[in-house]
């Protein structure tokens, strides 16, 4: 299985997994434009996807859907009121957007909806199994639930929120309202939380890391990592030590699951 993020933070988030048997796009928060070229660049045609899961209808997470949705017959899933959300704002594509909230399979991909906490309609992460890898992805998290930590414990590769660093978020120019947003349970997760769930999947299996959703005015990569790769250093031996990445705002991040490589200090 390969992840690639197309792009990861408040401007925009798109990931594609890739498998023999089918490729799947996490989120279109990038216009269609840029998701169909970053497509071709990777070998894969928006025609072919097997599917389009979506975390919750932010902005960020869904922006070039509606056209991206004229170009693939790909189904959509999402959580029940997420979907039914979509569907109002897409009415004329009601039919190929799914309502799920348990596991299903699609093309060679066993797929399950992580409910998680934060200030949308009905949000959620995902974990996607083949027969040889696994892999999980959770952001807008305003605080790691039993549902996540059981969503993705024993995933090979996981994408986790790392989005701010508090002491940059507290001193910076946001307004009050929206420091309390962030900080809050249905907000987002700082880098001394994301290092807290990053040891407990290494612990439990996981291999590879990507640092994603960090915000551009609240954190840096070089801050992430640090925070991250310093705490599984404190907590845990060399050998259970995952491979850590920050997927950038823009660009590509491609992790080959099981190429390991180290902490990206």
């Amino acid at each position: 299985m390969r992840v690639t993020t197309l792009a990861s933070g408040s401007t925009g988030n798109c990931t594609l997994v890739q498998a023999s048997s089918g490729s799947l796009l996490i989120d279109a928060g990038i216009s269609a434009r840029r998701i169909t070229q970053g497509l071709s660049q990777l070998g894969e045609d928006a025609c072919n996807l097997s599917g389009i899961l979506i975390t919750h209808e932010h902005t960020d997470h869904i922006s070039g859907l509606a056209v991206l949705l004229k170009r693939t017959a790909a189904p959509v899933y999402a959580l029940p009121a997420v979907a039914l959300c979509l569907s109002g704002i897409l009415p004329e594509r009601a039919a190929q957007i799914h309502s799920v909230d348990h596991l299903f399979s699609l093309d060679g991909f066993e797929i399950t909806p992580i409910q998680t906490l934060h200030d949308s309609a009905d949000s959620c992460g995902w974990r996607i199994e083949t027969e040889e890898d696994a892999f999980g992805l959770c952001t807008d998290l305003g605080v790691v639930t039993e549902e996540v930590l059981d969503g993705l414990c024993g995933v090979r590769c996981a994408l986790i929120e790392s989005n701010h660093d508090i002491d940059m978020l507290l001193r910076g120019p946001y307004p009050p309202y929206l420091k309390k947003r962030i900080l809050s349970d249905h907000g987002h997760l700082s880098n001394a939380a994301a290092a807290q769930l990053a040891a407990t999947l290494a612990a439990n299996g996981t291999e590879q890391l990507i640092l994603g959703h960090l915000s551009r005015h609240n954190n840096t990569p070089s801050k992430a990592l640090e925070t991250v790769c310093g705490h599984l250093e404190a907590c845990l031996p060399e050998v259970l030590r995952p491979a850590v990445a920050c997927a950038p705002e823009r660009e590509f991040l491609t992790v080959e699951i099981g190429a390991y490589a180290p902490c990206m200090l």
